[in-house]
C-alpha cells in the first residue's frame, strides 16, 4: 500500500470540506437523509477517480435511499466541486456508505453491558 503524498493528503482534505459544503447546502434531493456526513475522501493519485465515504444517521433504508439519491447527484456535485475547487481533473465520485460510527457504538454498548453485568455481580 503507498503512502499518501502531502499534495494527496491536501486534496483529500480539501475535497472532503468541499463534498461537506455540497451536501449540506446545495442538495435538495428528499431521499438523501439530512444528517448525511462526509467521513473521508480518497482522492486517486491521477485525480481521475475518488472514493467519498458517507455516513447517514438512521435506519437502513434510509441509508440506501441516500445512496440512491447521491449517485443520482453524482453529476451536480461533480460540476459543483469543478466550480470550487482548482484542480487540472475534477474525480469521478464514488459513494460508499461507511458503517464505523454505528459498529463503534455497538461495541460500546455491549462494553457497557459487560461491565454493568460484572458490577451487578461484585454487588
Amino acid at each position: 500500500m503507498r503512502k499518501n503524498s502531502i499534495k494527496n493528503t491536501r486534496i483529500n482534505s480539501e475535497v472532503q470540506h468541499e463534498l461537506s459544503n455540497i451536501l449540506r447546502r446545495g442538495l435538495k434531493d428528499p431521499r438523501i437523509a439530512e444528517f448525511t456526513s462526509v467521513v473521508a475522501v480518497e482522492v486517486a493519485p491521477d485525480l481521475k477517480t475518488c472514493k467519498a465515504y458517507i455516513s447517514v444517521l438512521g435506519d437502513e433504508e434510509a441509508q440506501k435511499d441516500t445512496l440512491k439519491g447521491l449517485k443520482n447527484a453524482e453529476g451536480y456535485i461533480r460540476r459543483e466541486l469543478a466550480r470550487t475547487l482548482n484542480l487540472r481533473n475534477t474525480p469521478e465520485i464514488r459513494f460508499i456508505l461507511d458503517q464505523s460510527i454505528e459498529y463503534g457504538v455497538a461495541m460500546s454498548k455491549m462494553i457497557d453491558d459487560v461491565t454493568r453485568g460484572q458490577n451487578q455481580e461484585d454487588e
